[in-house]
């Protein structure tokens, strides 16, 4: 069960310029929604991430390509099939794809961004996502956010979206995304999908520029298990449907508060991701502080949050502040002076001088480690810089789910 999200998911805001349809297509399991058409005005501009992954699916090297060449009309999503590690034939899949939207609606077929997830290494049922195509067009419209926050999931348990509205110089401006994710969960950039829209008007390069500060905080701070997906994308939408006059550059006053919104929207849906993560209990920060640089920071972070020992204690309930320890040692720290270091749980000190807190107790640690929302926080006494990292613990449902994910 995820860590405090509803299954339901609150009122997401229209993006003017932007229609979502979802459909069944059959694509793994009969009946389930698993197909997802975004249709976008034209005259919008797009950016996007991609994952680092060498081994990376069909549709992110169509999807690249195709975004190279010029600003997409259309995003064709799908569940069910990753068309990873497809070779030449998941290649002419993703374009077939690609050309059946394009013949459909009129445009070129590299004027469509396609993205899959799902299972790796099998082909893609390619029939299954053409006869899709035409109820999932005739689903398109204004609030289909949430049936296309349903119709992106794998083994999420809960549907994932985030909306704010704010006012840019007089007028008013929405900014709304959605995102899957549950597990294979680690940068660069997790296993997920994430569609984020604003009706503002944004200079491309400067719309990639915001997306790429937003993910920096957001979904490059996530971590369930380490694994980076071959998959992995986010896309934000510019419509410039909004009456607002386009931002041009950065010096613009009005430029910090659509940043501000874009970057809470990604924060939300990544936090969400790891709430929602395979066989989650707990929802833990690895906040790392009084570092030399947030790069150093970053790798004691993530050396206890992708601690299997670390994860596994949590899931327990148990205090054993000796993984965390060991973790924090491990992290390869040059000139690490163990005895400034003090970690805590919570408000509990648990190591302090090098050894564990004096004032600690076991009953104190046991007492945090029942919540289901906990923070490490992690002092260096090395200077001011910091980092945080969300992560989640291990349970017995995160092997059961992943055993049995292609039975």
């Amino acid at each position: 069960m995820a860590v405090g999200l509803s299954d339901v998911l609150p009122p997401l805001h229209a993006v003017a310029g932007v229609r979502l349809g979802t459909t069944a297509a059959g694509i793994r399991k009969p009946g389930r929604p698993d197909l997802v058409v975004i249709e976008l005005a034209p005259g919008s501009d797009c950016a996007a991430v991609f994952t680092r992954n060498a081994f990376c699916a069909a549709p992110v090297t169509v999807a690249r390509r195709n975004l190279a060449a010029r600003m997409p009309r259309y995003l064709l999503i799908n569940t069910g099939n990753a068309n990873a590690g497809t070779g030449a034939p998941g290649l002419r899949g993703a374009e077939e794809c690609c050309a059946a939207l394009a013949a459909q609606t009129g445009c070129d077929p590299s004027e469509v961004l396609p993205f899959s997830t799902g299972v790796i290494g099998e082909p893609l049922p390619v029939d299954r996502i053409v006869r899709g195509l035409p109820p999932a067009r005739a689903a398109l419209r204004a609030d289909g956010w949430a049936d296309a926050a349903t119709g992106i999931m794998t083994t999420d348990t809960v549907p994932k979206g985030v909306t704010r509205g704010l006012r840019l110089g007089g007028h008013t401006v929405t900014v709304t995304g959605i995102a899957k994710g549950s597990g294979m969960i680690h940068p660069d950039m997790a296993t997920m999908l994430a569609f984020v829209a604003t009706d503002a008007r944004v200079r491309p390069d400067l719309l990639q520029r915001c997306l790429q500060e937003a993910i920096d905080d957001s979904f490059n701070c996530i971590t369930v298990d380490g694994d980076t997906s071959t998959n992995d994308a986010c896309v934000l939408i510019a419509t410039g449907a909004a009456s607002a006059p386009p931002l041009l550059s950065e010096q613009d006053e009005r430029y910090p508060a659509l940043r501000e919104a874009i970057a809470g929207v990604c924060m939300e849906l990544a936090q969400a991701i790891v709430r929602d993560a395979e066989g989650v209990t707990k929802f833990i920060t690895v906040d790392t502080v009084q570092g030399r640089d947030r790069d150093e920071c970053r790798a004691v972070g993530y050396a206890v949050a992708l601690s299997p020992l670390v994860k596994t204690a949590f899931f327990a309930s148990d205090p054993n502040w000796g993984r965390i320890l060991a973790a924090v040692g491990r992290s390869g720290l040059s000139g690490f002076d163990v005895d400034a270091v003090s970690v805590y749980l919570d408000e509990v000190c648990i190591v302090r001088g090098g050894g564990r807190a004096p004032d600690y107790t076991e009953e104190r640690g046991r007492e945090v480690m029942q919540r289901s929302e906990i923070t490490i926080r992690i002092e260096l006494a090395r200077g001011h810089a910091r980092a945080r990292i969300w992560t989640s613990d291990f349970s017995y449902d995160y092997v059961r789910i992943n055993a049995e994910y292609r039975t």
